[in-house]
């Protein structure tokens, strides 16, 4: 996966796909879910319980690393926006700063939004890792 630090936050639709690479691992979690918990007939040849812990880990590994990249660009974006208005302050009548300072502010909501949609990953993604681990790792949160 992509580390957070290697995101760029200039272009808002490769930042997206970057995260949507990200969300593989909550995306396949029903199917990574049935190949890491035995069936009855397999239960004494697989280790479900450093199983689910390693899948825990790494679920939570990427939760972390895609809020990071999210709030860093956000981070970055405001200060764009705080940058565009002192200008646009300078320079009332100036036609490119207004623009650029409208599409700003829309990356800003659309980073905002995406924020929003990496917390309902995250819930639904821990919801149904529970309903299949609970009974071998129970994370303390």
């Amino acid at each position: 996966m992509a580390a957070s630090s290697s995101m760029e936050c200039g272009d808002f639709l490769e930042f997206q796909d970057s995260l949507q690479k990200m969300r593989q691992i909550d995306d396949k979690i029903i199917y990574l879910l049935n190949t890491t918990i035995p069936t009855e007939s397999f239960r004494g040849q697989v280790d479900a319980t450093s199983k689910c812990k390693d899948l825990f880990q790494q679920i939570q590994s990427g939760h972390s690393q895609r809020e990071i990249a999210i709030k860093k660009c956000m981070d970055s974006s405001r200060e764009k926006v705080k940058r565009l208005k002192e200008e646009k302050e300078k320079k009332p009548d100036d036609v490119s700063v207004l623009k650029s300072l409208r599409q700003e502010q829309t990356t800003l909501r659309l980073l905002e939004s995406e924020l929003g949609v990496e917390e309902v990953v995250k819930n639904r993604t821990n919801q149904i890792y529970m309903a299949k681990c609970r009974g071998y790792y129970k994370p303390s949160t």
